[in-house]
């Protein structure tokens, strides 16, 4: 099979790699199951937006809610990223690794008081506000500090991005973002502002989007406001046109991000907009395809109507299967000659809808490796403590270098956070 991952990889033995190490030894050195990601696949999807956007006057906000790792963080910036962030805790993360506080942009339609008096003092870049109500709300807290609050209004398009309902966010039925038909007037007020700074304009109208034709949409329905906004001497620096660009998991094409760019770009200063910031706040297209999750089969078990294979990962590692049924392929570490069948592929968690995969084919035995891929992304954010299981290892690869990026939690560590109420 072609991996979406350019850096994995079988070996004439049969045996699946990731750069230059053997999955085998990564289970055998750190346990399972365990997240998995490439140090190179990382860096050549993050450096693909770079370099598609040389040229013009930009800044790469990576969604930090996609992967939160340190490691990763630290790694995108080192590579000049900026970071889209939607809590404090995030904005704790980024600041942790010493990201650039001019770089970061705070997203979310709940930002409490003190999510927002901590960004301030931090000296953000940009809030993306996503509510007349936030507005007031930044206004008074950054009155109250003496400081002026730099901001940029998610506008909703009310674009449909064709992709699953639960991860679509620009239409008008979705919570996110201002109305198109409202932000005039929320711009009018945030620039008469005195403790409002109005920096520029942002959008995002969903995930795992595979079709380009919904952000040519999205940007010119926001053109189409910036230009109105200009005409009445409102001026943006930026230009943030969100994220949301899909990977391969089974069989779709999204395109390439120089192509997609592209098109994009063209209409960008087609229309004379050259001279703003252009900005994008990509997650899944930089960490999706550059990690997997490795984990052991527990329990072959034959069934009447179905085979399960009982691995130790479950939904509490990996919740995208029960949450959206989303798929990724489940392939085996070791490859061999023996017999294939058709297997439902679960965890132990005492739920139905602990699966990880289904009808799939694999010749697996009890105590033989899988690894589930395209799993780089909402995959360890995502995860949880769910039936008191402890959340997974993570480990970067690095050419023949694998280092424990995250340590594999205890269930000491799970009952040290709490309380008795004896």
């Amino acid at each position: 099979m072609v991996f979406q991952n350019l850096y994995l990889a079988r070996t004439a033995q049969g045996t699946l790699t990731l750069e230059n190490v053997a999955l085998t030894e990564i289970a055998k050195q750190f346990g399972t199951p365990t997240y998995v990601y490439s140090k190179q696949a990382i860096k050549d999807n993050f450096m693909a937006y770079a370099a598609a956007l040389e040229g013009q006057a930009h800044q790469i906000c990576y969604a930090v809610k996609a992967n939160s790792n340190l490691s990763i963080l630290k790694l995108l910036a080192q590579l000049n990223a900026g970071f889209d962030i939607v809590s404090g805790g995030e904005l704790r993360r980024v600041l942790a690794i010493g990201a650039d506080p001019k770089k970061i942009v705070f997203s979310g339609v709940g930002k409490s008081s003190e999510e927002i008096q901590q960004a301030l003092q931090a000296g953000i870049g940009c809030f993306n506000i996503e509510s007349a109500s936030e507005l007031d709300q930044i206004a008074q807290i950054a009155a109250v500090h003496g400081l002026k609050a730099p901001v940029s209004f998610r506008v909703n398009p009310d674009v449909d991005p064709k992709t699953h309902p639960y991860i679509s966010t620009g239409l008008k039925e979705n919570k996110f973002g201002v109305a198109f038909d409202t932000a005039l007037d929320l711009y009018r007020k945030a620039a008469g502002m005195m403790s409002i700074a109005v920096k520029g304009i942002d959008c995002h109208i969903g995930s795992q989007i595979i079709d380009s034709e919904p952000y040519m949409q999205a940007l010119d329905k926001v053109l189409d406001l910036v230009e109105a906004l200009e005409k009445e001497g409102i001026s943006l620096y930026h230009v943030d046109l969100g994220g949301g660009l899909g990977i391969t998991y089974k069989n779709e094409v999204p395109p390439a991000v120089q192509e997609f760019l592209q098109a994009i770009l063209q209409r960008y200063v087609k229309r004379g907009h050259a001279h703003r910031t252009f900005m994008l706040e990509p997650g899944r297209s930089i960490v999706g395809n550059a990690g997997l999750l490795l984990m052991r089969v527990q329990v072959l078990k034959p069934g009447a109507s179905k085979n399960f294979c009982i691995t130790d990962a479950a939904m509490n590692d990996y919740m995208r299967p029960a949450l959206y049924q989303s798929y990724s392929e489940i392939v085996e570490v070791q490859a061999n000659s023996s017999p294939s069948a058709l297997y439902d592929v679960v965890g132990p968690v005492c739920e139905s809808g602990d699966w990880l995969g289904k009808d799939r084919s694999l010749a697996v035995a009890q105590g033989e490796l899988l690894a589930l891929l395209s799993a780089g992304a909402y995959g360890m954010s995502m995860a949880s403590n769910y039936n008191s299981r402890n959340r997974a290892a993570e480990v970067m690869v690095d050419g023949s270098v694998c280092t424990l990026i995250r340590q594999r939690e205890t269930i000491e560590d799970q009952l040290a956070a709490e309380l008795s109420c004896l």
